[in-house]
């Protein structure tokens, strides 16, 4: 069984991922259905890519900061 750290990291970098995929799929439903550039659904998912981006660059930089286990 994988350490809690790493299992928190790891469970951390799916549910980031998983932001990304519904802010893509936000905006690609927005556009399809005629939303301008001001639409609610094309904000909204530029916000999700961006706060699982966020999360993703924070993830990956506190993972090359922490201490080697063996």
């Amino acid at each position: 069984m994988p350490e809690p750290r790493n299992l928190h990291r790891q469970t951390t970098g799916l549910l980031s991922v998983v932001l990304v995929i519904l802010g893509i799929a936000m905006i690609v439903r927005t556009i399809m259905a005629g939303g301008g550039g001001l639409a609610f659904g094309l904000l909204m998912g530029v916000l999700f890519i961006a706060a699982g981006l966020g999360r993703i660059y924070i993830n990956t930089r506190l993972a090359s900061r922490a201490p080697r286990e063996r």
